[in-house]
């Protein structure tokens, strides 16, 4: 156990330090523009944008960031930015359909899913969620509080001034980061070490199949469901090939991982943003399982017409 604890939490600290890499220069950078003429001049260019989902221009930088990136990069971005907790919220939801574009469509394509896809499932559900999350909720207009980030009174005057406070920014978010991803990666050790992750795809068995895919699909499921597409890929892409899992349930299981996938880290890690994480996750479960259910059906339903077809012309 001790050696199991060891190598989790240097796994954990090796994580933070590649997620700090990022987060850290992305919050003082943008603390830095907001006092700058750039920021205004591409909040204005992309306001007309943003309108559509209930945002205001300066809530593109997130999404951006996140979806170029990742969810750290994104949330680094948010906490310089003055948002209300319907933004924040909108932002999560749409970054948790869809964001680190780059690496996770890179896994799918490794595994066999087809691009247009993988970015169709994911652009279009943030885009939707958006839409009808702002639609639907009328509350929500106070502004966010940032967890352990100091709430700014006053502007700073002066260049030192400016880049202290995103200096301070930009550790405090490394700080609450470490904090919840530390303890994740010594958990997922442990559930390695003691084949807990055999066992909870073998749980994900009777689910798998409810959503229209073949048992040997649970390892995947699995891997995806606690790890994510990007810390999970090793595992994910070995089980694909060790498992024999047809192209078919590989696409359908990637289209439910990526309406929901790291559901434990991409839940947590929302917490300091000071928004309702429970309706974020419930939003991602429950369209991922409807989303998934749909296109099982409708793809089975065509296979069988198909077949039904040759049998006749035969």
């Amino acid at each position: 156990m001790v050696t199991t604890l060891k190598k989790g939490s240097i796994v954990g600290l090796q994580t933070v330090w590649t997620l700090g890499k990022i987060i850290f220069p992305v919050t003082l950078i943008i603390s830095i523009l907001q006092y700058t003429p750039v920021l205004p001049w591409v909040i204005d260019l992309v306001s007309p944008l943003m309108a559509l989902f209930g945002l205001s221009g300066d809530a593109a930088i997130p999404l951006v960031l996140g979806n170029f990136l990742n969810l750290y990069a994104g949330i680094g971005a948010i906490l310089s930015l003055e948002l209300t907790v319907k933004e924040v919220f909108i932002i999560a939801v749409m970054l948790s359909f869809s964001h680190n574009l780059f690496i996770e469509t890179g896994v799918a394509l490794k595994v066999g899913v087809k691009l247009w896809v993988v970015l169709v499932v994911r652009l279009g559900l943030a885009f939707l969620s958006g839409v009808i999350i702002n639609l639907v909720w009328k509350g929500g207009s106070e502004i966010a509080k940032y967890g352990m980030v100091p709430a700014q009174e006053e502007a700073p005057i002066g260049w030192l001034a400016i880049t202290f406070e995103g200096i301070e920014k930009a550790g405090m978010g490394i700080f609450q980061i470490a904090v919840i991803v530390i303890p994740l990666m010594i958990a997922i050790q442990i559930l390695k070490d003691l084949k807990w992750l055999d066992v909870f795809s073998r749980w994900l068995a009777p689910v798998t199949r409810a959503l229209g895919m073949k048992e040997n699909t649970s390892m995947t499921l699995a891997s995806g469901l606690l790890i994510g597409l990007a810390m999970g890929a090793g595992v994910m892409i070995q089980a694909v090939k060790e498992d024999g899992v047809s192209k078919k349930d590989a696409t359908i299981a990637f289209i439910f991982l990526v309406a929901c996938h790291a559901i434990i880290e991409d839940t947590l890690i929302f917490i300091p943003l000071g928004i309702p994480v429970l309706p974020l996750l419930l939003i991602r479960l429950g369209v991922a399982i409807v989303l998934t259910i749909t296109v099982a059906f409708i793809w089975n339903r065509t296979e069988l017409i198909k077949r039904k077809e040759t049998v006749y012309e035969q």
